[in-house]
């Protein structure tokens, strides 16, 4: 069984299925400059609307790209604390369009 939102991979080969934040952390502490140089997080599912990706930069720190098409949003910010970019994603991610993800629903009474 595949993920049931979205799936972070890396270049070496690394694949967790609905990753938490915990996860993220794990997978961009394991990155090096070297051969795992990036992470991909994107839905599992044929032609993805969004992905965010993290990778190591030559001067150190990370490279933190966030691509939305449904909502035009496209983001490149450069970062060095793990912690805050696996928790800035983790919120991100959040707050896209999921399949099989019920939609947030207001009701007033």
């Amino acid at each position: 069984m595949g993920a049931r939102y979205y799936c972070a991979n890396s270049e070496n080969g690394d694949h967790i299925d609905d990753p938490s934040e915990d996860a993220l952390f794990m997978l961009i502490d394991d990155l090096n400059d070297a051969d795992n140089t990036f992470v991909v997080i994107q839905p599992d599912e044929d032609d993805p609307a969004w992905f965010a990706s993290v990778a190591v930069l030559d001067e150190g720190g990370y490279e933190v790209v966030r691509r939305d098409t449904t909502r035009r949003e496209h983001e490149v910010t450069t970062e060095t604390s793990i912690d805050r970019i696996a928790n800035d994603l983790t919120i991100w991610m959040a707050a896209r369009n999921l399949s099989g993800r019920p939609t947030r629903q207001i009701s007033e009474f």
